[in-house]
């Protein structure tokens, strides 16, 4: 197998976790790769026009021409160190997340957190008159939403879970999200507002979805469904094969009936030179199910 089947492979057979990380990965390289072509080509267009046919954008005229953008921004990112922190910090919190809740809650929850960011992110953009200049401008990529409502939401559900931390020890991850939540989202406001104003959203999510677990309420559950769907639609359908029996005539009954016979009477006169050891299995199948019709 080659290293794409391989890959293929590992991706159908992955779980939601390692699918989410393969996703981003993939978009990633895409994207390296038409900037690649776009400076050897000298043609800037080629990368830029794609990242801003996925990135979710602030203006609500511009949405509502690229609707799809609320969810195809969650997976795209500029920038190595910009994937890089944010596919760490998904791995480790996704599979403390995936020890309490299963990975359909995880994708659901990526999902939500990416909304929940896009939606605080448009409309913060649309209510506040500090973005009036730049509403028409500003757009938005990235999976830090999707991460953070992760975060949140593990360290809101298990807030005393302990990892072990290089030169720190033992660490409560309650204060690890709050770390990860003061650095990303409040210091230094005024730089990448929009992108920490998404990173808030996706906070305030994680948590509502924590909270209303721990109350036996599943916020991602119509998600779950939808995604549920999606698979169904691209798994392979099993080929039926419809056969249709041509109805027997008189003349083809009469010849079945007429082998029939010719077959027991071979059988009945083997019997007669030989004995009915002489029969073979099949021979003696033959002539015990003729004997079960005539009693």
């Amino acid at each position: 197998m080659n290293i794409v089947g391989e890959m293929k492979e590992q991706f159908r057979k992955g779980t939601n976790l390692l699918k989410l990380i393969y996703i981003n990965a993939a978009v990633f390289l895409v994207i390296a790769v038409l900037q690649i072509i776009a400076v050897l080509s000298n043609s800037p267009a080629i990368s830029s026009s794609v990242i801003e046919f996925l990135a979710v954008p602030a203006s609500s005229p511009e949405l509502i021409k690229k609707p799809w953008t609320i969810i195809t921004y969650m997976f795209l990112h500029q920038g190595f160190f910009h994937i890089l922190f944010n596919m760490l910090w998904l791995y480790w919190f996704g599979r403390i997340f995936s020890d309490y809740f299963d990975q359909k809650k995880l994708a659901s929850l990526y999902i939500l957190g990416g909304l929940s960011g896009a939606l605080l992110y448009i409309l913060s953009f649309n209510i506040f008159p500090a973005f009036a200049d730049v509403i028409h401008l500003s757009i938005a990529l990235g999976a830090s939403a999707s991460v953070m409502a992760i975060v949140v939401a593990t360290a809101t559900f298990v807030p005393d879970y302990s990892v072990y931390l290089f030169l720190l020890g033992k660490v409560k991850i309650k204060y690890i999200a709050i770390g990860i939540f003061l650095l990303t989202s409040v210091f230094d406001f005024s730089v990448n507002t929009g992108g920490k104003i998404a990173h808030i959203g996706g906070a305030i999510m994680g948590y509502v979805y924590a909270t209303r677990y721990r109350q036996g309420k599943d916020t991602g559950k119509w998600i779950n469904r939808i995604l549920d769907n999606i698979v169904t639609w691209f798994k392979p359908r099993k080929n039926m094969k419809v056969s249709y029996k041509k109805p027997m005539t008189d003349y083809d009954y009469n010849k079945m009936r007429a082998d029939h016979q010719e077959q027991i009477n071979k059988i009945l006169e083997k019997i007669s030179k030989g004995g009915y050891d002489s029969l073979t299995k099949k021979e003696k199948e033959i002539l015990f199910k003729e004997s079960q019709k005539k009693n």
